[in-house]
């Protein structure tokens, strides 16, 4: 199942997956973290989020669509197709039927009104543009981009700030972000921002200098859009175990925490970028750390 929706509060929230794919060792993209964590909770890890016999964690790529206050909102834009990435082989030159997908949810590119970039890495901005003539052109044409500054300041080529991820995220300004800006439609934002009166953006730095959150206030309804800052539920269990991709440890860690400790006090939905299954889910406090309290109404499982 590629396409699934439910409301929260007068929001409606549908869930589009570009692909989803094994990609590397517990231990590759968590190092710190003690295997034993894996085999613990095994009964729940797998087979959603973690291959044992394979060895290997499953990754998604998704975007969520929402409808609030009569705008279309793309939250992610995942890897996209054609896009040159010769350091991430699962990224490199993809070709998948996201926008038959994103039609089926009742999208076409002309409807979206607003993309938000959580962050500018490769699998979080590459439909953002496609390849037309041999040049990239936004895919979207009458949408904003809401794009963190403080990313694409980051990523600019001249600057000299070590980045973990400088080479992998080869081109990605290039052909998924500049193209954007040259056309008139990004919003650089910073601090916060908000979109409706229920929706806002919020900067949540570690896992990049840029990485926010977006969060969802609708009747009693709440919700928040996390990105990166969770990669994987073993991350609810474990806040302290950051992914392999993050730029500042201590402060993606300290994100990790602040916006999980909201929403267990909110009993707000988490939807991380990149989970399988029901791809969202509550928690709540367990001394230091967290646990599960339910997932999405999403439905069956993909």
């Amino acid at each position: 199942m590629s396409m699934t929706s439910f409301a929260l509060g007068r929001v409606q929230v549908t869930r589009v997956v570009e692909f989803e794919a094994p990609t590397r060792p517990p231990s590759a993209m968590f190092a710190d973290l003690d295997p034993r964590v894996w085999d613990d909770n095994r009964s729940w890890l797998s087979p959603d989020f973690w291959d044992p016999d394979a060895g290997l964690l499953i990754t998604r790529t998704q975007t969520f669509v929402l409808r609030s206050e009569g705008v279309t909102i793309l939250v992610d834009t995942g890897v996209g197709n054609d896009k040159p990435r010769p350091l991430l082989p699962l990224f490199d030159h993809r070709s998948t039927d996201f926008l038959d997908r994103l039609a089926a949810a009742g999208v076409v590119p002309e409807d979206v009104d607003m993309v938000v970039n959580t962050h500018l890495h490769a699998d979080h901005v590459g439909w953002n543009t496609r390849l037309v003539d041999g040049h990239w052109v936004p895919t979207f044409p009458n949408a904003r981009y809401l794009m963190p500054r403080a990313d694409y300041d980051f990523w600019q080529p001249g600057n000299p700030h070590p980045a973990r991820m400088r080479a992998a995220n080869e081109n990605v300004l290039a052909d998924s972000v500049e193209p954007v800006v040259r056309a008139g439609q990004a919003v650089l934002w910073e601090g916060c921002h908000d979109i409706d009166g229920g929706l806002r953006l919020e900067h949540a730095p570690g896992h990049t200098p840029g990485s926010s959150v977006l969060t969802l206030r609708s009747g009693t309804d709440r919700a928040v859009f996390v990105g990166d800052i969770l990669h994987n539920p073993v991350q609810i269990i474990e806040p302290e175990a950051n992914s392999c991709f993050c730029e500042d440890p201590a402060a993606a860690r300290a994100t990790r925490r602040r916006i999980l400790d909201r929403a267990a006090e909110q009993g707000a939905l988490v939807f991380p970028a990149h989970l399988r299954g029901r791809s969202a889910v509550r928690v709540r406090r367990a001394g230091s750390s967290y646990r599960i309290q339910s997932w999405a109404p999403f439905g069956e499982q993909a």
